[in-house]
C-alpha cells in the first residue's frame, strides 16, 4: 500500500542513534552528521519506489557530501514478516548497489519510530543545527523512475538547507511502501 510522508513534523530536533552498518561498524549519528547538514533515509531493499531511485538516490547522496551533508540510508522492516529486508539481504543490496553511504538496521524499529517514519523511501533532511528542515520527496519518480531530467528537488531542498538553514517552501510528500511494522 502506497503512503505519503507528512510534513507537519517540519522543525523537530534530529534523534540520536547507535546501528549496525552493512559494513559491519555501528553507526551513531555523530558519525554520520555532516557539518551543514544531515539527511536520514528510510529505505529497504524490496520496496519498487526505493528501487526506482537507488540509482539516483546514490548519485544525489554524494553530491550531498560534496556540500557538506551527511547521509545515511536506514532499513526499519520486519525481516521476520518481509525476508527480503533481512540484514544479509541489505548488506547484499548495499554491495549490488554500490551505496555511497552508510546503510543501517533499525530492527528493533524505535528509531523508525523516534523520527515518525512512514514508507520506503522517507527523506528527513536536517540542518546544521540539527533541525528538520525537509520532508520532501527525492524527485519525481514513483514506482517506476521518473524521466532523466527530473528537476532534482532533494538535492536543491538540502542546498537551500546547507547555504540558509531555511526551510524550503516548495517540498512534495514522499510516496512508497508503507515500513513493514513488526506486530504487537
Amino acid at each position: 500500500m502506497a503512503v505519503e510522508t507528512p510534513t507537519g513534523s517540519l522543525g523537530a530536533g534530529i534523534q540520536d542513534f547507535a546501528l549496525p552498518g552493512t559494513d559491519g561498524r555501528v553507526w551513531s549519528l555523530a558519525d554520520i552528521a555532516g557539518p551543514r547538514g544531515t539527511l536520514v533515509v528510510f529505505m529497504c531493499n524490496h520496496c519498487p519506489y526505493v528501487l526506482a531511485i537507488i540509482d539516483r538516490l546514490n548519485r544525489d547522496a554524494a553530491d550531498l557530501k560534496q556540500l557538506g551533508i551527511g547521509v545515511v540510508g536506514i532499513n526499519a522492516n520486519d525481516a521476520a514478516t518481509y525476508p527480503d529486508d533481512s540484514f544479509d539481504n541489505m548488506v547484499a543490496f548495499a554491495r549490488q548497489h554500490g551505496l555511497v553511504f552508510p546503510y543501517l538496521h533499525d530492527e528493533s524499529q524505535q528509531i523508525a519510530r523516534a523520527y515518525g517514519a512512514v514508507c520506503t523511501p522517507d527523506f528527513f533532511g536536517f540542518d546544521a543545527g540539527g533541525v528538520l528542515r525537509y520532508r520532501g520527496r527525492l524527485d519525481a519518480s514513483g514506482r517506476q523512475a521518473g524521466p532523466t531530467d527530473a528537476r532534482r528537488e532533494l538535492v536543491e531542498a538540502m542546498r537551500l538547507v546547507a547555504e540558509t538553514g531555511e526551510t524550503p517552501a516548495d517540498q512534495v510528500p514522499s510516496i512508497g511502501c508503507s515500513i513493514k511494522w513488526r506486530a504487537e
